[in-house]
């Protein structure tokens, strides 16, 4: 089993035991003001930056979107993203995807679910 699958199998079985630590009860309205830290990659109206768009990500296949370019470690990670996948990924994207190009993480778990409630306003 390669790193990234194992990585992936952990992280999947991980949240059989903790499921609700990662689900996103966050402010949506704050999740917007937060955002601005992610607009110099990421639109959130589909128009594509450094990064991909965040319209409509509660749900989409990890590196899929046409005309972005994804490290080879995001397409082939078949991640969908879910309040889990994003908690994981925005805490520490390197640890859940080893090779990813995302760089930034959000240490404060509020700040985390804020911004997923938000996201999840985008779809």
């Amino acid at each position: 089993m390669s790193k990234l699958k194992m990585t992936l199998a952990l992280f999947l079985a991980s949240l059989t035991f903790c499921p609700v630590a990662a689900t996103a009860d966050g402010d949506a309205r704050r999740g917007e003001k937060l955002f601005a830290r992610c607009s110099a990659c990421h639109s959130e109206n589909g128009q594509k930056k450094i990064g991909p768009s965040l319209a409509g990500v509660v749900g989409r296949k990890a590196g899929s979107l046409d005309g972005v370019r994804y490290s080879n470690a995001l397409k082939q990670s078949n991640l969908v993203w879910t309040d889990e996948s994003l908690n994981a990924f925005l805490t520490a994207p390197a640890r859940l995807v080893p090779g990813t190009t995302m760089t930034v993480r959000i240490s404060n778990e509020q700040d985390r679910q804020d911004l997923i409630s938000y996201m999840k306003s985008l779809n």
